[in-house]
C-alpha cells in the first residue's frame, strides 16, 4: 500500500470496530466480515471482491501490533492532512520545530522544543524511508503475499493435519542472482538514489512517497537485462512446501502463516501465505460451530419405551446414550466432549438427533402385535390438539 493510502485510510472503520479494540476483537471483527465478502460466497461479485481485499488490507495493519502502532502514531500526526498544534500552539503554529521533523534540525539539541529529542523522523523512519540524520537508505523489499487453496477431508477439518502444498510465486531469478543485470552489474536508480521510492507533494508542505516509476521500486536499474526476468530480477518459481493446518478448522476459513510467502529483496522479509481451506462433507457427521452433529435411527419400541442407544463417534469408539421412555421423534441428545476440536485444547460435543424409523415390511408376528396396539389405544388421537388450536384461532 501507498504511505498515502496508509494515512488517510481508516481501518478501524472498515472493520467496523472502535480504535481502542483488543486484539481478539478485531480478529473476530476480521473473520466475520472474510466470511460475508469472501470471493468464493459472492461469485462474479466484483464490489464483494473489492470489499474482501478493503477488509485483508485493514487486518493486515490492524492485526499487526507493530504496524498498528505505526498507524495510530501516523494518522495522529497526518490524519487531517498537516500536523496538529501541540498543546501550547494557537492559531496554527506549532510548538516544536519543523526542521526536526525528519531528523534534519541542528544536532547536540537534546530535547528541543516540543520534547522531541531527536525529532520525529526516528518515529516514522521506517514510513517514510529517512533515518534521524535526513539521508535517504536503500530499503528493502518484503517479498509478496501469497493466495493459496487446499481441501480438506472431514477428518482431517476436525483433527488437523500437515499437507503438501506446491505454490508459484516470484523469487530472485537464479540466471542473474536476483540483479536484473546479465553480468550481475546494476547501477543505482538515479531518479529515487537508490531508495526505490519517489516524495510527491500532498498539500500542507508535506511530501508522501510512492514507488518510483522508472526502477519499479527495486532501486537498481539493469544496463543488460536478463533476458530469463527481463530485467526485473525476479522470476517465477515453483516449490512445494509442507503446511500444518490446525485441528477444528472451518469451510472457507482463510489461514495465515506469516513469512511463508515470496521471499523479499535485498534481505527484505519474505510475504505470507493465506491459505483457504475447503472441507469436503461426511457420510454420517454434519457440524455446527464446535460441535458435531448425527442423526440416529430409533426403533418404535425403543422411543416409547425407552433403552440403551449405541452412538458411532467421529474417529473414536462409540458411546450408549439412554433414551428415555416417551422419547418424541427429532428430540437432540448431547454426548460432551465428543465434538470438534476448540481453539484452547479443548472438544465441543456430539449433538445426537432421534429419529423414529418406521418399518417397511412386517412379519405376520409384529403386525398382530401392531394390530393389538392399536386395539388398545382406540380412542387416543394425537391430532385432537391441533383441530382445537386450529379452531380457536
Amino acid at each position: 500500500m501507498s504511505t498515502k493510502d496508509f494515512i488517510e485510510k481508516d481501518y478501524y472503520k472498515v472493520l467496523g470496530v472502535p480504535k481502542d479494540a483488543t486484539e481478539a476483537e478485531i480478529k473476530k471483527a476480521y473473520r466475520k466480515l472474510a466470511r460475508e465478502f469472501h470471493p468464493d460466497a459472492n461469485k462474479g461479485n466484483t464490489k464483494a471482491e473489492e470489499r474482501f481485499k478493503e477488509i485483508s488490507e485493514a487486518n493486515d495493519v490492524l492485526g499487526d501490533p507493530k504496524k498498528r502502532k505505526e498507524y495510530d502514531e501516523a494518522r495522529a500526526l497526518f490524519g487531517n492532512g498537516g500536523f496538529r498544534p501541540g498543546p501550547g500552539g494557537a492559531g496554527g503554529s506549532f510548538n516544536f520545530d519543523l526542521g526536526d521533523l525528519f531528523g534534519g534540525g541542528a544536532q547536540g539539541q537534546g530535547q528541543g522544543a516540543g520534547g522531541f529529542g531527536g525529532g520525529l523522523g526516528d518515529v516514522f523512519g521506517g514510513l517514510f524511508n529517512r533515518g534521524s540524520s535526513g539521508t535517504t537508505r536503500v530499503q528493502p523489499r518484503r517479498g509478496q503475499d501469497i493466495d493459496t487453496e487446499v481441501t480438506l477431508s472431514f477428518t482431517e477439518a476436525i483433527e488437523g493435519a500437515t499437507v503438501p502444498l506446491r505454490m508459484s510465486s516470484q523469487a530472485p531469478c537464479k540466471a542473474c542472482s536476483g540483479t536484473g543485470d546479465a553480468n550481475g552489474n546494476p547501477r543505482v536508480c538515479p531518479t529515487c538514489v537508490g531508495t526505490g521510492q519517489v516524495a510527491r507533494g500532498s498539500g500542507g508542505g508535506f511530501s508522501l512517497t510512492d514507488p518510483c516509476p522508472d526502477c519499479k521500486g527495486r532501486g537498481l536499474i539493469a544496463e543488460n537485462p536478463c533476458e530469463i526476468c527481463k530485467g526485473s530480477g525476479r522470476a517465477k518459481s515453483s516449490r512445494t512446501m509442507q503446511v500444518r493446518i490446525p485441528a477444528g478448522v472451518s469451510d472457507g476459513q482463510r489461514i495465515r502463516l506469516r513469512g511463508k510467502g515470496a521471499p523479499g529483496e535485498r534481505g527484505g522479509p519474505a510475504g505470507d501465505l493465506y491459505v483457504t481451506v475447503h472441507v469436503a462433507t461426511h457420510p454420517v457427521f454434519g457440524r455446527k460451530g464446535d460441535n458435531l452433529t448425527v442423526t440416529v435411527p430409533v426403533t418404535f419400541s425403543e422411543a416409547a419405551l425407552g433403552g440403551e442407544v449405541r452412538v458411532p463417534t467421529l474417529g473414536g469408539p462409540a458411546v450408549t446414550l439412554k433414551l428415555p421412555p416417551g422419547t418424541p421423534n427429532g428430540r437432540t441428545m448431547r454426548a460432551r466432549g465428543k465434538g470438534a476440536v476448540r481453539k484452547d485444547g479443548t472438544r465441543g460435543d456430539l449433538l445426537v438427533t432421534v429419529e423414529v424409523s418406521v418399518p417397511t415390511e412386517l412379519s405376520g408376528k409384529a403386525r398382530d402385535a401392531l394390530e393389538a396396539y392399536r386395539e388398545a389405544t382406540v380412542g387416543e388421537d394425537p391430532r385432537a390438539e391441533l383441530f382445537q388450536a386450529a379452531k380457536g384461532a
